[in-house]
């Protein structure tokens, strides 16, 4: 796996990943993400990727999956992350909750290489809630 990442100007870089995909940061936080943001974004990212993933072998009627991901920063430089939860917001018809559950725990503790690469230095906390349509 690699990836490129190219000065724009001001703190604005352009990444591109070795498949060809790209996405812009910015370290101002005025035209793009930061790239602490994308670190968040790619951890509710790749967990979600798990849940939709184990929700569907299990044959659970989703229609959507928001995952509302929050992080605590040290207050010192490095201000890295401290904590991360992930809450789950999983929307379906008659979605059952041990489901969920186990999908959750599942990409907590065994899937999701972002969120395992994070747990080594960041105290990462999980949950999730159900709505019935």
């Amino acid at each position: 796996m690699q990836a490129t990442v190219n000065w724009r100007d001001g703190l604005v870089f352009e990444a591109e990943s070795g498949s060809g995909h790209s996405v812009t940061m910015d370290g101002n936080k005025a035209e793009a993400a930061s790239p602490m943001e994308l670190v968040l974004m790619a951890a509710g990212g790749c967990s979600s990727v798990d849940v939709v993933s184990i929700l569907e072998k299990a044959r659970q009627q989703v229609s959507a999956v928001r995952c509302e991901v929050k992080g605590e920063r040290a207050d010192a430089v490095p201000a890295v992350f401290t904590k991360v939860h992930l809450h789950f917001v999983v929307t379906g018809t008659d979605v059952a909750d041990k489901h969920v559950e186990r999908a959750v725990a599942l990409s907590a503790d065994k899937y999701c290489s972002v969120a395992k690469m994070l747990e080594a230095s960041v105290q990462l906390t999980h949950s999730y809630s159900i709505e019935n349509v």
